[in-house]
């Protein structure tokens, strides 16, 4: 199939497969390049909802609520990696889905995505499956301690994993898992947390934006700071890291790669995420094209836009009730708010960001 038989035109409609704020966002730059979204969401009143032209309500299992849903959509994509396996495989005998069910297979399943990163070449931090006492004591004592302990599936922010440090108990972390498979990562003196976006479409083509350092408290981002502040030499590797994992999964659409910078420049990746990520979320306002809009395009089929920065940029999210300053940041000049339509604030819900942008003198 050449790139021009793959696009889907300005004017048909993409089906989103989640309905949270990276949803919300994927939608407005969906529309902006003239477009119609139809979100497949299990809650009512999502962020993504809000914005969408058409919403489907319904369990990801509901095969009869997703075959109306593809009737109605020209590609699906999705917002969050944590869709079901049968969700993704269902609709991709039904339409186009960007990333492929085999990409999604791999991002859910942090055992899967290590073994498959070290199969190309791209090292990450030690780890060993665990799945009982003995095996992770057997793990400690070969990875030692501090090490994290983490849920093989289903994780983020933070969620599904904990430290195990000299003098804790091993039993209390496994069954802090609740029975879940885990898989034990060594610790990382790591002096910098960091990410890489790449886009790819269907024919190859590739477009990174630059690397970023992600700041987090609690294990949830708190703070993007683009550009990273790293040697040009690690800042190139950390890119053609992305763009060979992008290659290698023959991807379509958007792949963030969270790393860690080690303390002698070396890079370990973390996680993969092929979808809009929330370190992304400063391209909005400060590059020639968004992470949305971009992966938009790639799913498409359109050409990819540029990435150039014409500003840096700081994100920060709104967390809780700090999005209650919401008044306070539209007064600052250099920034952009963005918030998401989340009627409760609790602690730890992101319920939106802000960008602070500074112009580059040297951009033409």
């Amino acid at each position: 199939m050449t790139a021009a038989s793959a696009m889907v035109p300005p004017g048909s409609t993409i089906g989103i497969l989640g309905g949270g704020q990276l949803g919300r966002m994927l939608a407005l730059a969906a529309a902006a390049l003239g477009y119609r979204t139809h979100v497949f969401v299990p809650e009512r009143d999502s962020p993504a909802g809000q914005v969408a032209t058409a919403t489907t309500v319904a369990a990801y299992d509901d095969l009869d609520a997703l075959s109306r849903f593809a009737a109605t959509v020209d590609v699906v994509t999705f917002e969050f990696e944590n869709v079901p396996a049968a969700t993704a495989g269902h609709l991709a005998a039904l339409r186009p889905v960007h990333p492929g069910p085999g990409v999604l297979a791999i991002a859910q399943d942090r055992l899967l995505e290590k073994r498959f990163l070290n199969g190309i070449g791209v090292p990450t931090a030690p780890f060993r499956p665990v799945a009982t006492l003995p095996e992770l004591e057997a793990a400690l004592a070969e990875l030692g301690r501090p090490a994290v302990l983490k849920t093989v599936r289903m994780g983020y922010d933070g969620k599904g994993q904990t430290v195990i440090r000299p003098g804790d108990d091993p039993a209390r972390a496994l069954l802090a898992l609740g029975g879940a498979d885990g898989v034990l990562e060594g610790f990382v003196d790591f002096r910098m947390e960091a990410s890489v976006i790449v886009a790819r479409t269907a024919s190859g083509d590739l477009a990174h934006f630059v690397p970023v350092e992600n700041r987090h408290v609690h294990h949830i981002l708190d703070t993007t700071i683009a550009p990273a502040a790293i040697p040009a030499a690690t800042a190139d590797a950390a890119v053609e890291t992305a763009r060979h994992i992008a290659r290698e999964l023959d991807l379509v659409g958007l792949l963030a790669v969270e790393m860690f910078v080690t303390a002698d420049d070396r890079i370990l990746v973390n996680e993969l995420a092929p979808r809009p990520h929330n370190s992304g979320h400063w391209t909005m306002d400060a590059c020639r094209t968004s992470q949305f809009e971009q992966h938009v395009r790639a799913v498409c089929g359109l050409p990819l836009g540029s990435p150039e920065r014409h500003s840096d940029a700081i994100m920060k999210n709104l967390i809780g009730d700090e999005v209650h300053g919401w008044p306070a940041i539209l007064a600052e000049p250099d920034a952009k708010l963005h918030l998401y339509g989340k009627a409760e604030a609790r602690p730890g819900r992101k319920m939106g960001h802000v960008n602070r942008v500074f112009p580059r003198a040297s951009f033409a």
